[in-house]
């Protein structure tokens, strides 16, 4: 057995070192312990002094999972280390295994993966900093009970929000100060260490007083213990009894209902079908809005989910949101959106009742100024977002799906799937048929107006083929 002790909990860059070299070497995971260093234990490199570097050797990994393992390691899962080295050996061997999200080890990364960012999210919104001093002297100061390792990692944050004061982060892990120049860490502290209440303090709790209102603020769907976090703790629970006063006994009277007759039951079955895939569809959208599953996330303003009636019988799958999208926070707002929609028309297809999507839920552009340009998406952020594509198909459960591009092509049915050697005909795939046609940006980008007329009647003929095969899936049910 071979023990990896690494400086710190948060130690990414040892951990990569460390397991790098053990892979390269051909260590097995089941051969190998990983620990953090105390003060009287040897240091990571001397655990591996007898291996050799292996020249000979490569291999790599892509940006997705060195993205991934940066966020895992500040979870505080003790076995963090060692499913991510387990993740790392099967990869040399199984490059698509990230896309794979069934598989026991990648669900249970993906999952600390957005623990830890809902943890640094719920930092950014809870964090209250107290005044201490007066004026030249101020020095303000918070309080914050982490759930995992990410004090270190979220703040920059704070750095750049609050840049033109003195602050200082106190936590049980560490510590982060800021003097206007520079973060620095120092350790942990007690809570009983923080300063007292101060007039800062007294003014949160005079304006949240009057404004805090449980209900509008649904501060009774917080989990109590994240209410440590806040200078308004004192008087969240005199205002949720309040609340629940207000919310029952005589002020509210409930309509009684009788038993369903028979000719309801068909209704409410469809009715209580229709509610759980909305909830679905909710659920998967507020889960896609902490996606980190590739780097996109970083310069996108938000991720773009799926719209549309959950019982839609008909999905549209684009490419990924433009710019006007990225803003917006919505699919096809922009120009092709606006084509899409003529050729919907034209085809005799409500866009109302079409649930429409993309393969790629953020925008992926390169800057030139003040315009943002657009960039294909690649295949690995095609296979990182795949897994929210296949949750939407579950959820709504189309009779046909649409591809619009070589992107939505590759995403729906798994692989690069030349445009026009398959448009205009229906694919059976697991169990869905599918129809491939162009995405409505190319038909803008046609310089010429005689070839554009053309293709765009190519376009609205594809949209025919999808109407008649939803009309006689109607007529034969």
């Amino acid at each position: 057995m071979r023990i990896i002790v690494l400086d710190n909990d948060t130690d990414f860059e040892g951990w990569r070192k460390a397991a790098r070299r053990l892979a390269l070497n051909d260590v097995k995971p089941a051969e190998v312990t990983w620990t953090v260093r105390k003060d009287d234990e040897l240091s990571s490199a001397s655990c591996l002094n007898d291996l050799p570097d292996a020249p000979q050797a490569r291999f790599n990994v892509t940006a997705i999972f060195v993205e991934l393992a940066k966020t895992a390691i500040l979870h505080r899962n003790d076995e963090r280390f060692a499913l991510l080295y387990r993740l790392l050996w099967r990869l040399r061997s199984h490059h698509d295994l990230l896309s794979a999200t069934d598989d026991p080890d990648v669900a249970e990364v993906h999952a600390m993966a957005r623990e830890v960012y809902r943890d640094i999210d719920r930092m950014h919104a809870q964090l209250r900093f107290r005044e201490i001093g007066r004026e030249r002297t101020a020095h303000y100061v918070a309080w914050f009970e982490p759930e995992h390792r990410i004090v270190e990692f979220a703040a920059p944050f704070f750095a750049g929000r609050f840049a033109d004061m003195p602050w200082s982060i106190l936590t049980p892990d560490v510590c982060v100060h800021w003097d206007g120049h520079a973060i620095s860490i120092s350790p942990g502290v007690a809570k009983s260490e923080v300063p007292s209440e101060d007039r800062l303090e007294e003014v949160w709790r005079r304006h949240d007083n009057g404004l805090f209102n449980p209900a509008r603020l649904k501060v009774m769907e917080m989990p109590q213990a994240y209410w440590r976090n806040l200078p308004e703790d004192s008087i969240i629970k005199p205002l949720i009894e309040d609340a629940m006063r207000m919310t029952s006994g005589p002020f509210i009277a409930r309509k009684a209902t009788g038993p369903l007759k028979p000719q309801d039951e068909p209704m409410a079955r469809k009715q209580t079908h229709d509610m759980q895939a909305r909830d679905t569809i909710a659920a998967l959208r507020e889960e896609a809005a902490d996606c980190r599953a590739c780097p996109l996330w970083k310069d996108a303003t938000q991720t773009v989910f799926g719209e549309g009636p959950q019982s839609a019988t008909l999905m549209l799958v684009g490419e990924q949101p433009g710019d006007k999208e990225d803003l917006a926070g919505h699919p096809f707002v922009g120009p092709a959106g606006q084509m899409l929609d003529r050729a919907l028309e034209d085809a005799g297809i409500a866009r109302a009742k079409v649930y429409i999507t993309n393969a790629v839920k953020h925008f992926k552009f390169v800057s030139r100024g003040k315009i943002r340009l657009h960039q294909k998406p690649g295949t690995q952020e095609i296979r990182a977002c795949r897994q929210w594509y296949a949750r939407e198909l579950d959820a709504i459960r189309p009779e046909l799906v649409v591809a619009l591009g070589a992107t939505a092509a590759q995403s729906v049915l798994g692989k690069i799937t030349p445009i026009n050697k398959n448009r205009g005909r229906l694919i059976d795939h697991d169990g869905t048929k599918v129809l491939v046609t162009v995405h409505p940006s190319y038909l803008l980008r046609l310089p010429d107006e005689k070839a554009k007329a053309l293709e765009y009647q190519r376009f609205v003929d594809d949209l025919k083929i999808a109407a008649d095969q939803l009309r006689n899936g109607a007529r034969a049910a």
